[in-house]
């Protein structure tokens, strides 16, 4: 069970971080135009502090601190989400793209709501 846990987070922080380079690569390749530029930095803020936030819930010194981690990591997939959906409803970025990367980033989420609600002791009911 106790490897099962580890490979998970193992697996989880790799998804994490892949999805960091993908979006790192996302915003380079948008038009440089002022609006891509202006959200293309917020994206790239959100975007990257996922996994910075789940880095750090992972070093966390308390059960309080750990939750609290994951909930930014959590704010920030949710402010990711909805950059990529601007971009794509502008038709700034590929459309197929977006949806990809919202795809993963739903599920990136669905794992750390999961994650706090059972840190937090309760039961995973809504996920």
């Amino acid at each position: 069970m106790q490897k099962d846990k580890e490979k998970f987070k193992s697996e989880f922080k790799a998804r994490i971080y892949g999805w960091a380079l993908r979006i790192i690569k996302f915003i380079d390749r948008l038009p440089r135009d002022w609006s891509c530029r202006v959200i293309g930095q917020q994206l790239l803020r959100s975007g990257t502090s996922i996994g910075a936030n789940y880095i750090e819930a992972q070093a966390a010194s308390s059960k309080k601190d750990f939750v609290n981690y994951l909930q930014h990591a959590l704010k920030s997939a949710n402010e990711s989400k909805f950059w990529i959906a601007i971009l794509r409803d502008a038709q700034k970025a590929n459309q197929i793209e977006c949806n990809e990367l919202l795809k993963e980033l739903e599920e990136i989420s669905k794992i750390l709501g999961s994650s706090i609600l059972t840190a937090k002791g309760r039961k995973n009911l809504n996920f």
